[in-house]
């Protein structure tokens, strides 16, 4: 009867949800490995056996096998919200407790790169900026020299020993003045809302080299390394208007996009989160002012933001809300436009392949095919992407477990969810 009434719930909200569209105007941990269902998922063999003697059709295959495996004993004691739409057919095709609130984990950085994707556009580009006051006599700066960060995460040796050489060429052997480290992109808070205080957390400066927070002290010493003389203090401070540019380091969308959703990068999620609310004009940028932007977007979908909390971009906050149904509306929103679309799916793992899931799924309906952000916190786990159907429908699915003593619980339940979705 249970799974009766389940059946007729996805039909129902089939039906509903694209009217209400238009009605309404690590995280640490995630390849979690290659999971066998051991304790976690009862054997769905012989159910298996039973369905191929006579399969319902599409959709009603799928909601079967899923109704199955909602069954398993681990849901007694703990909680799983699902939802999976098929962007072929522009439907829901199944629903659980998508919208109960829960914690998404690294999910939430799908949230966050379609915002910015959304709201920066495909050729955005992170800056960090090399200046100078002051005049050049014989090789002697008297001025000040400016470090302006713009919240790069891939800054890196490279970078910094592009700044050194642009000085050199200037025929500068020798500075006298400050050096000033301008960090005004953002505001001084180095946490997260809502991080936990002995968590491996990234360092939120808008001025980093190499992901530390050492910057200006490795421009003196490379400088230094090179022959210049350096008779300045370090000061933090902001350029002034007039400064002479020596230089401008940058890097893509798309190369902050790949470690933050292969690799589930916290400070690359963090710096694109910030971008959004420097997006706004605020300078300093705030956390609050990177939400405003999540908001809208939200909005545009046709869901309240009311009904969420977005604390972070990374989902490292133990303050985050969301839905598995928010999570659908944004794919499918991504899904939708392609300048979203066509920088979102490379970022994403790949199933028995690469990133996060590269020893997850690697059946052979699964392996290739499922293109999803994984996320994992302590009694967390969860999955959002997309995959295709045996009968070629593109769908996209959220899954958030919580309440799972063990993550490999919830792992191999998304797993088998995946297959369902993906076997003929």
């Amino acid at each position: 009867m249970i799974p009766l009434l389940r059946r007729f719930a996805s039909i129902l909200l089939l039906a509903l949800v694209p009217a209400c569209l238009h009605a309404q105007d690590s995280v640490h941990g995630d390849d979690g490995g290659e999971d066998s269902l051991g304790v976690a998922l009862a054997d769905t063999t012989a159910a298996d056996s039973i369905e191929a003697l006579g399969e319902p059709a599409w959709p009603d295959n799928v909601a079967g096998r899923i109704d199955r495996l909602l069954g398993n004993e681990l849901f007694n004691r703990s909680q799983v919200a699902l939802m999976v739409y098929d962007l072929t057919a522009d439907s829901a095709i199944y629903c659980h407790n998508e919208r109960q609130l829960l914690r998404p984990a690294s999910t939430m950085k799908v949230v966050t790169a379609i915002a910015a994707i959304d709201r920066l556009g495909g050729s955005f580009q992170f800056k960090t900026t090399l200046s100078y006051t002051g005049a050049i006599e014989d090789g002697v700066l008297n001025g000040d020299v400016y470090l302006v960060g713009g919240f790069d995460p891939r800054f890196n040796s490279d970078d910094m020993g592009s700044f050194v050489d642009g000085i050199r060429r200037m025929g500068i052997d020798t500075i006298r003045g400050r050096i000033v480290a301008d960090k005004s992109m953002k505001d001084a808070d180095m946490l997260g809302e809502g991080w936990c205080w002995d968590d491996d957390n990234p360092v939120l400066s808008p001025l980093l080299i190499s992901r530390r927070d050492v910057f200006v002290k490795r421009f003196v010493d490379r400088l230094r390394d090179e022959g210049v003389v350096v008779e300045a203090d370090t000061v933090a401070g902001r350029q002034p208007g007039g400064a002479y540019e020596v230089g401008t380091r940058t890097h893509t969308i798309d190369q902050v996009l790949m470690p933050m959703m292969k690799e589930s990068d916290n400070l690359c999620a963090e710096a694109l989160f910030y971008q959004l609310g420097a997006s706004t004009g605020a300078h300093p940028a705030t956390a609050r002012d990177a939400r405003t932007v999540v908001r809208r977007l939200v909005e545009k979908v046709g869901l309240r933001p009311s009904d969420y909390r977005i604390a972070d971009g990374s989902g490292l906050s133990l303050y985050n809300y969301v839905t598995a149904e928010l999570e659908v509306m944004l794919l499918r929103y991504a899904y939708q436009n392609t300048n979203i679309y066509m920088h979102l799916l490379p970022s994403l793992p790949v199933a028995g392949e690469d990133g996060t899931l590269r020893r997850r799924m690697r059946g052979t309906f699964t392996s290739g095919n499922v293109k999803a952000k994984t996320g994992s916190v302590t009694a967390i786990s969860s999955l959002a992407g997309y995959c295709t159907a045996a009968n070629g429908h593109v769908l996209c699915f959220a899954i958030i477990n919580q309440g799972i003593r063990r993550g490999s619980e919830g792992r191999a339940f998304q797993d088998r969810v995946c297959e369902a979705l993906c076997r003929p």
